[in-house]
């Protein structure tokens, strides 16, 4: 793979993942599996109801993310990952991994 090609994979990766709450919204389903719009509202208390929404359909867009809704009232709708979604849990463990590593005084 040449430097382009990774570069432009890289940004296409990013731009799925960006956004302040997409990340907190997939530890949070690899943590509980699956979660229901109450259940990550409550999780995630900074967040506001529109940009939970707005970040769950981008993730579910971007096949991410998995919305099943129930036809009962009240409304019941559960998110989970797909299993593409799933496959990513040992590059955030790397991830993780690494920014746990960084050194307490960087060296410019």
């Amino acid at each position: 793979m040449t430097p382009d090609m990774a570069a432009t994979g890289v940004e296409a990766a990013f731009r799925m993942l960006e956004g302040r709450w997409k990340m907190v919204i997939i530890f949070h389903l690899f943590d509980r599996e699956v979660l229901r719009f109450s259940e990550l509202e409550r999780a995630i208390p900074g967040v506001s109801q529109k940009m939970l929404i707005q970040q769950l359909r981008d993730l579910e867009q971007d096949g991410i993310v998995d919305r099943i809704v129930y036809p009962q009232v009240p409304p019941k709708v559960e998110y989970r990952l797909t299993a593409w979604g799933q496959a990513m849990c040992p590059a955030l463990d790397s991830l993780l991994e690494w920014a746990a590593r960084k050194p307490a005084d960087p060296v410019a």
